[in-house]
């Protein structure tokens, strides 16, 4: 397998969050993708069996080669592509209509040998395509998630994984020495530097999980005002879809004081800011209040580590009234740590980012919810990297 076509594959995995909120026309292109592959797929299965039917029992074995390993050489390529393409407007520039590299050139003050070695790989990572006329456009997935005006672009994240994330990586090696992270990030300084400029641009990542859990509370048909608790609310984005539900919805947002007033700006944007009261302060030491409905833990654990999510995890219970729930979005692993990948791979991310940081399994957090006093702890499929996790106070 070619290394474009190993990128289009890890693309199409680590895009699954994403694609849920396709439109239709573009999510029944995908199901279309899926079903060629499947047939073409069995098709090869087919052939394959009938083939080993008439081969002698004493067939070689597949020769092992580097190539697997070369692509994992190069798989630092396509994020550091589509982040120099959004730094260079190349996406934006193809909004209204398809266009050259020289057209783009003109446009955006980038140079022509540059974009078109970039565009070229864009085409081949399927976020860009090029007619006869060596015209490019926008695919529905660079389109939908790629333009930088547009909710919950992705367009700013990469730029920031190139200047944010990566550099700490680099320096992984002695990580693993160590044990000790590159920088402290789940700490209040420098955390809250970095994550004003994470959590607008992995929205679309908590986005439809969001939504999802909206829907499950019912939210739309509620008479009567729901208080929700939006733990580490970053961004606001649980706080904000579930306010959207019902204009009876209303919001307490805990974070560091420095991230508030980017907490209240998103809110803001997204018109239910006069719905939400912020609260400043770590989460073991602020005051939450009581008599929350629901209670939301959109990705925090894995940064808190196991010993400071148990302790949050009874402070919650505290805070909720009988008959409250708990939703806790994480990137879950199975009990032996085997997959899936993207949240092994993360679990790295938190070694690199945070001193106590991890990924867990979903009878892990079961586990610690029980013991907190939680009851009926049980899995909601949504959107993105796992299932939320949600628990009742009896």
């Amino acid at each position: 397998m070619s290394f474009v076509l190993e990128s289009r594959r890890v693309a199409r995995i680590m895009n699954d969050p994403v694609r849920s909120v396709f439109l239709p026309e573009e999510l029944f292109d995908t199901i279309d993708w899926i079903c060629e592959h499947c047939r073409a797929r069995y098709s090869w299965i087919l052939r394959s069996k009938q083939t080993k039917s008439t081969m002698p029992k004493k067939a070689k074995k597949k020769q092992v080669t580097p190539e697997r390993l070369m692509q994992f050489g190069f798989a630092y390529a396509p994020p550091l592509i589509i982040g120099a393409a959004a730094s260079n407007k190349v996406f934006d520039s193809l909004e209204s209509e398809p266009k050259t590299v020289e057209q783009i050139s003109k446009e955006t003050g980038a140079s022509e040998r540059g974009l078109r070695a970039i565009m070229n790989a864009l085409v081949g990572l399927e976020l860009l395509k090029k007619d006869r006329h060596e015209k490019y456009s926008l695919t529905p997935e660079s389109a939908a998630f790629l333009l930088s005006k547009k909710p919950g672009t992705l367009a700013g994240f990469f730029p920031m994984n190139i200047n944010r994330l990566i550099p700490l990586w680099l320096k992984l090696d002695e990580i693993v020495r160590t044990g000790r992270p590159a920088e402290s990030r789940n700490r209040e300084q420098p955390g809250t530097a970095f994550f004003t400029e994470l959590v607008e641009n992995i929205i679309p990542m908590s986005y439809g999980g969001a939504q999802l859990l909206g829907n499950a509370l019912k939210l739309a048909k509620v008479k009567n005002e729901v208080h929700v608790l939006d733990l580490a609310a970053g961004s606001g984005i649980w706080g904000i879809v579930l306010a959207q539900k019902s204009p009876h919805v209303r919001v307490t947002a805990i974070d560091w004081a420095g991230m508030i007033p980017t907490t209240k700006r998103i809110t803001q944007k997204y018109g239910v800011g006069d719905r939400f009261k912020f609260v400043e302060g770590d989460l073991l030491k602020a005051d939450f209040g009581s008599g929350y409905d629901v209670a939301t833990l959109g990705h925090i654990l894995h940064s808190e580590g196991e010993e400071r999510s148990r302790r949050l995890l009874k402070k919650t219970f505290g805070a909720l009234k009988s008959g409250g729930t708990i939703a806790i979005a994480e990137w879950l692993v199975n009990d032996d740590r085997t997959e899936p990948l993207p949240s092994l791979m993360f679990a790295v991310q938190m070694l690199v980012n945070t001193e106590k940081g991890d990924t867990f399994s979903f009878k892990e957090i079961k586990l610690w919810l029980e013991e907190a006093g939680f009851k009926k702890v049980r899995k909601l499929d949504a959107p993105g990297p796992s299932p939320l996790v949600l628990a009742t106070k009896p």
